[in-house]
This record gives structure tokens, sequence and C-alpha cells, in this order.
């Protein structure tokens, strides 16, 4: 019969800006899996101070500019182990924002890692119509998350 694996959930936190509990990285991982009806056996997840995070952006997006998230896909679909791939998450854009326009920094670095789980799923924003798919993924998963008290902490 089938196994079911759980999620091989990495998580890297190597910042310090935002005091971010690990394991409240998985349950929302797998409940925006579980929502998105998608499959994945493996992701990887870095929460990385403004100077990492600007490395990376440079390294990979020449754009040296510090960014509230970033994903690098790995597998699609058509695996029968699927490591989804990485997402980096620079909370202090989270803090920022948040003294700027209210809100709550967890809430808001959640969304960026939902954002970015949705990214390795295919979910793009280039395009006006991809954008407006992507802000209602985004709404339809945090509106879920919040229900079920499940954001970074």
């Amino acid at each position: 019969g089938w196994i079911t694996l759980r999620l091989q959930l990495f998580v890297d936190d190597i910042q310090t800006d935002l005091l971010i509990d690990a394991t409240s990285v998985a349950p929302i991982a797998e409940a925006v899996l579980e929502l998105e009806g998608a499959r994945a056996d493996e992701l990887s997840v870095q929460f990385a101070d403004p100077a990492t995070c600007s490395k990376i952006h440079d390294l990979y997006f020449d754009d040296p500019s510090i960014t509230d998230c970033m994903s690098f896909p790995l597998d699609g679909e058509d695996v029968e182990y699927r490591v989804l791939g990485d997402v980096v998450v620079c909370p202090k854009v989270a803090i920022e924002y948040c003294q700027a326009h209210g809100g709550d920094p967890h809430e808001e670095a959640t969304l960026y890692l939902v954002h970015g789980i949705l990214h390795l799923l295919g979910y793009n924003d280039i395009e006006e119509a991809d954008q407006t798919a992507m802000r209602k993924a985004e709404e339809r998963q945090m509106d879920h998350l919040r229900t079920h008290s499940l954001l970074l902490s």
C-alpha cells in the first residue's frame, strides 16, 4: 500500500530581528500544501538577516536590494520524491512594513512564507492575471491559517 511521509522540513533561522519558533513553520507549510492540493516531500526555509538577503538577491537575481521573500523551485509534480525547493524570508522587512503600515510582524512574515511556497508550487506574479491569482491564493491561505491559529510565532 501507499506510505504517506510527513513533509521533511529544513528550517534555518540565521537572523535576530524577529524571534521565530522554528516548530511553527511545519504546520504552516503542511496547511498551505494541503489547501493547494499539492504534494511535496521536502522543503527548506531560511529566515535571514537583511545583509544575507541582499547577498542572495544580488547573486541570483542581479539585484542587491533587500527583498521580503525569495523562492528557488526544484522539482515539479512529475517526480516520485518531490523536493519543492527553498524559500528565503527576511523578517526585518516584515518588521519595517508593520512599523510603517501597522499589523503584526509574525503575521506579515507568515505571508512572505506563504508567498514563497506558492511560488514553489508554480504561482508567479509577473503578469497582471497571474498577480491576481497569487493575491487570491495568498488571501485564501492566510484566512485558512488565521482560522486555525497557524501563524509564525
